[in-house]
Parts: structure tokens; sequence; C-alpha cells
């Protein structure tokens, strides 16, 4: 399986859990039907506002989707910017890294 590195995890403003990969485009993953967007513009996968599911279960949506419709495995790195993620999540993300 193919990797690309995790530069930056973020919730933004709209409360979207962003994910922006180093190097690689994932333009259409929005037809594996997950929720999971790509912002061309910016280039970062995010996802809608939780409403049921938690941020947690939406980085595992979003690395789960980029595994299963491109064959990727995204990577964090000892030195990914983690901007306005709770410690908590954090560290469980790490975790199951």
């Amino acid at each position: 399986m193919r990797t690309d590195n995790i530069v930056k995890v973020e919730i933004d403003s709209l409360d979207r859990l962003r994910i922006y990969p180093e190097k690689e485009k994932f333009n259409f993953i929005w037809r594996s039907a997950t929720e999971v967007h790509w912002d061309d513009n910016e280039s970062f996968l995010y996802s809608p506002k939780p409403r049921e599911w938690s941020y947690f279960d939406w980085y595992r949506q979003i690395i789960g989707a980029i595994q299963s419709e491109y064959g990727f495995n995204l990577l964090l790195l000892k030195d990914t910017l983690w901007i306005n993620i709770p410690a908590a999540l954090k560290e469980q993300i790490i975790k199951v890294d």
C-alpha cells in the first residue's frame, strides 16, 4: 500500500475535521459516499460537523476512506501540526495511528 504523510490535523471554524496530506490529492473521494470531502483550493480532506459521530470517528472514517478508495495509508509525523485539537482527541488519534 502506498503512503503519504499527514502534515496537519485541524478542527476549523465550521467544526469540520480537516486532514492535510503532504503530497497527494484526493479530488474524487466524494464518490466513496462516506461524507468525506476534498478541498481542492487548500488541499485537505474534511468531514462534516459531527452529529452522531465523534471527531475520532470522523478521523477513522477519513483514513479508512482513503485506504479503501485510493490504496493509501495516511501517516502522522512527529512534527504533524495539531490545530484546535483537544489533547484527549490527539492522544486517541495517536494511539490508533
